[in-house]
């Protein structure tokens, strides 16, 4: 390896370590501001139906999305995880930030929630127990805030896991919205980044600032 090498691998892995810093400084200094305790309205519509969005839909009823297997990435103190569970779906969720999920597991077992929940890191899935296949994805700023050079490894962990027509749900805010270098994410990149699944549906957010909604789809196997 030369020189150039050796500084290429030091910056990764300083962006790496960076984003755990700053992510374990958010929870020690109180509650994030992407951990707002409330599922979001555009889960629930996927989770209960009530109308079409997303590109959902399976022919029963008001659209309700049928339970199964559900892995969180970015789970942060577990408010969706354990709403996906108390929705009948098996649910794996996934933090990098232990006093995230220490949080997490106080708050499954307050709520009689089975949610299991792991420490780790959602680009490296492999060393985790999460083998798979779900049929549900959810990322809430996970994803969006990932260094570039892991995201690739991100999105090969979710297609190894992914049963037949899974869909992966997630929100992000876009390039530059944090003043950063790499922070944020583009409809474009996830169609490349995502070999073989289907961008269905991109839906702008509400915040002051640019945000997205992006639904996906699995191929079949």
């Amino acid at each position: 390896m030369d020189k150039h090498d050796t500084a290429g691998t030091d910056t990764r892995l300083d962006e790496e370590e960076a984003v755990r810093r700053e992510l374990e400084n958010y929870y020690r200094a109180g509650k994030p501001p992407w951990d707002t305790g409330v599922t979001p309205p555009e889960l629930v519509a996927l989770i209960e139906g009530h109308g079409e969005k997303h590109g959902e839909g399976n022919g029963a009823g008001n659209g309700a999305l049928p339970p199964g297997r559900a892995l969180e990435l970015g789970c942060g103190t577990g408010t969706n995880a354990i709403y996906l569970a108390r929705h009948g779906w098996e649910v794996v969720a996934v933090d990098l930030v232990d006093r995230a999920i220490e949080q997490a597991r106080e708050r499954a077992d307050a709520a009689g929630a089975a949610v299991r929940l792991l420490q780790g890191d959602a680009t490296r899935l492999d060393e985790l127990d999460a083998p798979g296949p779900y049929d549900l994805f959810f990322d809430l700023s996970c994803y969006c805030g990932i260094p570039p050079h892991r995201r690739d490894a991100y999105a090969a962990g979710l297609t190894r896991r992914a049963a037949p027509g899974a869909r992966l749900l997630m929100f992000g805010y876009g390039p530059g919205t944090l003043g950063d270098t790499f922070a944020g994410v583009t409809a474009d990149e996830l169609r490349a980044r995502f070999a073989g699944w289907e961008l269905a549906d991109v839906t702008p957010g509400t915040n002051p600032f640019p945000t997205f909604w992006f639904t996906l789809r699995a191929g079949a196997a």
